[in-house]
């Protein structure tokens, strides 16, 4: 009962969101995973949770909420995904002068403080494929347990067992048939919706919208924004439906113009009758709003559910945020160009790193950009094409680490059609070499389209790590 034995074990569990030609798509069932924690004890009862979704900014708000909590006293737990570097960085424990869960002592640790142990994943790994084993023979599943589900299972038990007094959990894809769906959150919070995961949740804004807004309960609480008018309209009428309570967070937008740096966010908020110096280390003004939304909802707990916490706590808490790989700038060595590292992963992300790299690039004349690109083999591959690949003097592709990658062939063929002469990488390794000889040392390299891709880039400079600005 080893962690290799157990990371063994879960990733034979993957590959479910891989559409395989002829292959039944698996149905995934809120039934399932209650029987499955049913087995388990129902760990998800033991802890109070805030339960995140939406298409970006999630994960963000997630650690950034969490971090405020730690801030305050409260020992929390943040589910998260994907992970970057290792699965351990999706289970963390946070607050309450206690990172007592442990970290491994090899490589740099994207997850921060607070992560899962090794034995600590072990343990509950094999706990919860016993239970999904013995849910199969009694015929209670009809299959084993989903990696997500099981990965979702083991978060629970891990914050019941150390007894977290609050979770922050990210909803993995969707909402209403998401594993994460079955606790019974105090607040709902709902970041920006676009399109993604397409062939799972709909075609459209409105079929994703109505799958997000799954996570919504009768008399319950939502915080969020507007945004795009289709997903307003579906997140008003369900909210009706439901006698939620909605929180607009855009009270903590900064209205005035903003230090929007490639080093973070800083400007001053009123916070509970106070005003404090938002100093986030989360860069891009798209930010602002994930910032926005995390605030909104530790003030909704604090104003209605009883947890004290300061104006204070909230500005540390924003500052401290442990949330790598989103606009994380690693500065060059020797003759090495800055690397700015992104997951952007759909187009709303694409966008999103565009307006970032072009304030950059706007602040250093005559600087070539290059971009280090790959994506996996469902994503709006032509699109981020369009959105990104022209505003580079140079480009890399390569195929990312994952059986669901996007081909040589078609990362070539996408930037055909934006009329760009990209060059093609055997691998990720040898893309980010052939970056680095490329760009001027005072140029930037950019390196985007797939979580997967900047984890392993990360990984690559993890040398660098204390130079990261």
């Amino acid at each position: 009962m080893s962690y290799a034995a157990a990371i063994d074990g879960l990733h034979g569990l993957a590959g479910e969101l891989v559409l395989r030609a002829g292959a039944p798509r698996r149905r995934f069932r809120l039934e399932d995973m209650r029987a499955l924690l049913g087995e388990l004890g129902d760990p998800q009862t033991k802890f109070k949770s805030v339960l995140i979704a939406g298409t970006n900014g999630k994960g963000s708000t997630a650690a950034t909420l969490a971090s405020i909590l730690g801030a305050a006293g409260y020992k929390t737990g943040l589910y998260t995904s994907p992970h970057l570097s290792r699965v351990n960085e999706r289970v963390r424990v946070l607050g309450n002068g206690d990172q007592g869960t442990g970290t491994s002592s090899s490589g740099d640790q994207p997850g921060g403080s607070g992560e899962i142990s090794e034995d600590a994943f072990a343990s509950a790994y094999f706990r919860v494929d016993e239970a999904s084993s013995r849910l199969v023979n009694a015929g209670r599943l009809c299959e084993p347990s989903s990696f997500f589900e099981a990965m979702t299972a083991l978060a629970f038990l891990h914050f019941a067992e150390q007894q977290v007094d609050i979770a922050v959990l990210e909803v993995g894809m969707g909402g209403r048939l998401d594993a994460t769906n079955v606790v019974e959150p105090l607040l709902s919070v709902i970041t920006d919706i676009s399109l993604d995961h397409t062939e799972w949740l709909g075609t459209t804004i409105d079929a994703i919208a109505r799958e997000k807004a799954g996570i919504l309960r009768t008399n319950g609480v939502m915080v969020t924004l507007a945004q795009h008018p289709e997903a307003n309209e579906v997140l008003g009428e369900v909210a009706v439906s439901l006698n939620v309570r909605g929180i607009n967070a855009a009270g903590y937008i900064p209205v005035r113009k903003t230090d929007s740096s490639p080093g973070g966010n800083r400007y001053s908020l009123q916070i509970l009758g106070e005003t404090v110096e938002i100093d986030s280390p989360l860069a891009g003004r798209h930010q602002q709003r994930n910032l926005a939304l995390a605030i909104a909802a530790a003030v909704e707990l604090r104003n209605s559910f009883g947890y004290k916490l300061t104006a204070e706590d909230v500005a540390h808490g924003v500052k401290t945020t442990a949330w790598p790989g989103r606009l994380e700038r690693f500065a060059g060595k020797g003759a090495r160009a800055d690397v700015l590292l992104d997951v952007a992963h759909n187009p709303a992300g694409a966008w999103a790193l565009r307006a970032a790299v072009s304030t950059i690039l706007s602040c250093g004349a005559g600087r070539g950009a290059t971009l280090v690109f790959g994506c996996l083999k469902d994503k709006a591959l032509a699109e981020m094409a369009q959105i990104l690949f022209p505003l580079f003097d140079r480009v890399v592709l390569t195929e990312v680490s994952s059986p669901r990658t996007a081909s040589s062939t078609d990362l070539a063929a996408a930037a055909s059609s934006t009329g760009v002469d990209a060059e093609i990488a055997s691998g990720v390794g040898e893309a980010l070499q052939r970056a680095c000889s490329m760009t001027p040392v005072d140029g930037l390299i950019v390196v985007g389209g797939s979580v997967y891709l900047a984890g392993e880039v990360r990984g690559l400079l993890a040398g660098s790590a204390g130079d990261r600005d």
